[in-house]
């Protein structure tokens, strides 16, 4: 079994990253750091590292720190990593600069200022273990176990600007402003975090809904401060948050650039009425027992489920992630890391499968060919792959460089790949003609390497137009659908006869004619929706 998760595993230990922001803490600071070291008591946490970061404090901390550095060393629990700012930069880009040195597998945010028990670090450390957590808020508002009680109207503007973060999330959080917010490090680090004060707050908490992560609260003690014994956060923040709730809601910057192109991915996701376009398009050929290859987040899987037994893949582990998250209701769904090119990594299902989606996925191989052997290797005796590919060499542009592309089919590269491999294909279709000259002009002409937001709000809102018009448009597909399955011993005997025997006439009235060719004319005469093979 592949399974590249770095959580779904029986191990209940965790090391733990500590991200410690400071600013202007001379005489709490070290008092605070001191307290955190009670956590290397903790069974199950295996490793404690400590990242603090002097936010170019002017009080005389940063002295303080070095001191505190000098009487603390590390031990074979704890480590420490003191870092500094020359100036001041806000809280946000402090922890992004603690987030940067982090290497534990959870990164959990404490501020230096005696507010928070870091006793409460632990529990919130179980949700992780027991439940499978991707992060885990700490929420003073959800019945904590003791809670000092004042400034009430700054209580009702925490709880004002937490509703409308949760209307914009759909979450329902009780506490988006706390200081304890644990998340896995790698999926923390796999966001781009922008805000450099108090915005950071609602970003994380928007972006974690956004990236779809499994996210708990856990009751947590809280000792405020009134302004007058320190308190940094004010009215100005809260006008900030605003115009943060806003622009982190519309925005879909939720994955750091990779080699995936992930953020075109997310991007597309926007349009759910596209992806039950294609769902739509392949579900007739779909059996009880699926493979899909490069599932990305799962889009298209939830339109294509229940079934049987449902294998969701990919080689991007930040996708396994959120597909294995789907898996938590649905028996029948499992995750698996599988690369395409690579037959040692296919998940095996007895029998075989009856159905392999693969969309989007080979033209990205170096050896496709070899990519369609394994494909058909892994299919029962009957199965079917359903195979989409991008059409026409003459629209390869940046789009497909951002994308990583190494080519763009046609009908008859697609047909001769089929054809090498020994699959027959049994119904052939062009999808998505309008696409096309979206693609054009923005790969070709204006040399774009992704979408616009607009763009994509429009291709879901003008989807049910695309859908009907895609019949009719003389103009070829951005991609072609292949249903293939493998060839019969009679149509193999039939091809090697005719291929061997020179006299036959090669007008086209009695040569073999490629699968290509034949689903094809069935494709025609069917006015795009094929019968055979369903």
């Amino acid at each position: 079994m592949n399974d590249h998760s770095e959580f779904r595993t029986v191990n209940r230990h965790r090391s733990l990253s500590i991200l410690v922001p400071i600013y202007n803490e001379r005489f709490l600071a070290p008092l605070s750091l001191a307290r955190l070291e009670t956590l290397q008591d903790d069974e199950n946490l295996s490793r404690i590292e400590i990242v603090v970061v002097d936010d170019g404090s002017t009080d005389g901390t940063g002295e303080a720190l070095t001191e505190f550095a000098n009487s603390h060393r590390n031990n074979d629990v704890v480590t420490w990593k003191f870092l500094r700012h020359d100036k001041n930069a806000g809280k946000g880009k402090a922890i992004r600069t603690a987030l940067a040195h982090a290497t534990g597998e959870v990164s959990i945010i404490h501020d230096a200022d005696l507010e928070y028990d870091p006793s409460d670090i632990s529990r919130i450390m179980k949700a992780f273990i027991d439940h499978d957590a991707d992060a885990v808020f700490g929420s003073r508002f959800a019945g904590a176990a003791i809670r000092r009680v004042l400034m009430y109207r700054h209580q009702l503007a925490n709880q004002f600007l937490t509703f409308l973060c949760n209307l914009i999330s759909n979450l329902n959080l009780t506490d988006v402003w706390t200081c304890y917010k644990a998340v896995r490090t790698s999926l923390l680090k796999s966001i781009p975090l922008v805000s450099n004060d108090f915005r950071l707050e609602p970003e994380i908490a928007i972006k974690l809904a956004k990236r779809e992560a499994r996210l708990f609260e856990v009751p947590i003690s809280y000792f405020g401060r009134t302004y007058a014994e320190g308190k940094k956060i004010n009215w100005k923040d809260g006008l900030l948050a605003l115009s943060a709730l806003l622009r982190f809601g519309l925005s879909d910057d939720i994955y750091c650039a990779d080699e995936h192109g992930s953020q075109i991915l997310a991007r597309l996701a926007r349009a759910p009425r596209f992806n039950r376009w294609m769902a739509d398009v392949i579900r007739p050929f779909c059996g009880a027992k699926v493979l899909e290859i490069g599932s990305g987040v799962g889009n298209l899987s939830r339109a294509l489920l229940p079934r049987v037994e449902y294998v969701v893949s990919d080689i991007n582990t930040l996708y396994l992630e959120t597909l294995e998250s789907l898996s938590g209701e649905r028996p029948y769904l499992k995750a698996r890391f599988c690369d395409v090119s690579n037959l040692g990594s296919f998940p095996i299902s007895d029998g075989g499968y009856d159905t392999v989606i693969c969309l989007n996925v080979i033209e990205h191989v170096a050896d496709d060919r070899g990519s369609l052997m394994n494909i058909k290797s892994v299919l029962a005796g009957d199965g079917r792959a359903i195979i989409l590919v991008p059409q026409g060499p003459w629209n390869f542009g940046t789009l497909d460089e951002a994308l990583g592309h190494r080519r763009r089919y046609t009908f008859d590269t697609l047909s001769a790949l089929a054809d090498e491999c020994g699959v027959e294909i049994v119904s052939l279709q062009q999808f998505n003609r309008i696409g096309t000259i979206a693609w054009f002009l923005n790969g070709k002409i204006l040399k774009r390497r992704s979408f616009g937001i607009a763009q994509v709000w429009v291709l879901n809102l003008i989807t049910p137009i695309m859908r009907w018009l895609d019949r009719w448009l003389p103009i070829p597909g951005l991609s072609l659908i292949a249903v293939i399955q493998r060839r019969t011993e009679s149509e193999r005997t039939t091809k090697n006869s005719l291929a061997g025997d020179a006299s036959l006439p090669c007008n086209g009235t009695h040569s073999y004619a490629s699968s290509a060719e034949r689903a094809i004319e069935t494709y025609e005469r069917t006015d795009g929706s094929s019968t055979r093979g369903r």
